[in-house]
């Protein structure tokens, strides 16, 4: 692989209600000095940190676009704050919406403008962020990331209903009985993962990151989404963004895939309300098209991101 420059750093974070100090540790591939907007990554979960997405340097490969990696608050380098489970008053898209805005100022992003691209979770608050019209914003990336929790809910009811017999009785068994730690559900859900979460077997090293983590602290996944990706009852359940979604100025990618868990339903509405809006469905991947189907899902971002650059 070439080298290329690569600096990490922290930034302090007045996390309101944290009670203690904070900080947001990030990554930069490229140089934040090279005249081109730098790709801001808003990583899953929320908890995955941003391992999983370190795919997206072949976009500084390729183009010379820099891009900046973070670990949002709760996961990875970044501040964890295990004593908040349960607290939906602090884990709150606000907090989140304010981090990220934290991180974009302390690298002065609003001068020299920046992308942002948001994978699941990390897409609806990308989508979120993008409806405030931020300072500095020139194009939005939503890949698999849900317009909306409720379609997001019916199109896994799909999913599930096409799963072996067996399977979808073990799931629909659980749920009944709100059991969600045992091992049987386990393995019926990771049934679902291998289908509509990646599809690669084994799956990458970076992507299993995503899953160590949160596992390694599940405090923000377990009070906004929930027990599992295709069981939430946490408290951003009835979340549906795209209301906001026509005060989107800037030009916008919807990327997913023909077996996300991220179904055509919850992507749609994003698409319907977005004004300068683009959507691109993988044939060969699920929620991970940046692995599953990489050299197409990299040309489509990169041609994306540069068309109509200085």
């Amino acid at each position: 692989m070439a080298e290329y420059p690569v600096s990490e750093g922290e930034v302090p974070f007045d996390a309101p209600g944290a009670g203690k100090p904070c900080k947001t540790w990030y990554k930069v591939v490229g140089s934040l000095g090279s005249g081109k907007p730098a790709l801001v990554t808003l990583h899953g979960g929320p908890g995955a940190g941003h391992e999983y997405l370190k795919s997206l340097t072949d976009i500084y490969e390729q183009h010379g676009i820099p891009v900046v990696f973070y670990d949002q608050i709760g996961c990875g380098r970044s501040t964890h704050l295990r004593e908040k489970k349960a607290d939906a008053g602090f884990w709150t898209f606000d907090l989140f919406m304010r981090e990220l805005d934290n991180l974009v100022e302390h690298l002065g992003l609003r001068q020299s403008g920046f992308y942002l691209f948001g994978q699941s979770w990390g897409g609806m608050l990308g989508g979120l962020y993008a409806s405030g019209r931020p300072r500095g914003l020139r194009k939005l990336v939503i890949s698999s990331g849900p317009a909306s929790i409720p379609l997001l809910v019916e199109g896994f009811g799909a999913l599930i209903a096409d799963l072996p017999p067996d399977v979808r009785k073990t799931i629909e068994d659980c749920n009944s009985r709100g059991d969600y730690e045992s091992h049987e559900f386990e393995e019926a859900a990771a049934v679902f993962y291998k289908r509509h979460v990646c599809r690669l077997d084994p799956p990458p090293d970076d992507v299993q990151c995503a899953f160590k983590n949160l596992k390694e602290d599940p405090t923000a996944y377990l009070t906004l989404q929930g027990p599992s990706e295709f069981v939430i009852i946490g408290s951003f359940k009835d979340w549906e963004g795209y209301h906001n979604a026509h005060n989107i100025e800037v030009e916008t990618l919807l990327l997913n895939g023909r077996y996300d868990e991220a179904t055509d339903l919850c992507m749609e509405p994003w698409f319907r309300t977005i004004p300068k809006v683009k959507w691109v469905t993988s044939e060969k991947a699920s929620h991970m098209g940046h692995y599953e189907d990489r050299e197409r899902y990299m040309k489509v971002l990169g041609s994306f991101l540069v068309s109509g650059a200085p």
